[in-house]
């Protein structure tokens, strides 16, 4: 079945003609009362609930280097023991493609590294302690 339709796009009109291929037509454009509201109501009270997240420990003490954003570790640019200044960097990750540096939001000496290069972490998610 062929159909026509006019249809506006930033104010320019175009005719488009549309080939249904489907067997069943009704099936693909809703028809007027195909959609009540008890119909969606039943459909989402039907829909199983989703698993809760797994909480992401974030940052509990002033020296903790927190992850900016959700991504995959690039690079850990310092080493336990390291003494560090507030804005150096220290690590380096990629979400999207884009690498962001993650900098010491203090000085002092790097006590633990809790990731390494490769694996995904979450926004919040504390990449290393500085003391």
């Amino acid at each position: 079945m062929i159909r026509k339709f006019k249809i506006t796009v930033d104010g320019r009109p175009y005719d488009v003609t549309v080939e249904d291929m489907s067997e069943s037509p009704s099936m693909l454009i809703p028809q007027p009362g195909d959609m009540s509201a008890a119909a969606v109501q039943s459909a989402v009270t039907q829909a199983p609930a989703s698993a809760p997240a797994a909480a992401v420990a974030g940052p509990t003490s002033p020296g903790d280097v927190p992850s900016p954003l959700g991504g995959v570790v690039v690079s850990i640019d310092v080493s336990v023991g390291q003494q560090v200044n507030e804005g150096d960097k220290v690590a380096t990750l990629e979400a999207m493609k884009m690498k962001t540096v993650v900098s010491a939001p203090t000085s002092g000496k790097v006590a633990s590294i809790a990731a390494k290069p490769g694996d995904g972490v979450e926004a919040g998610q504390v990449l290393m302690t500085i003391e």
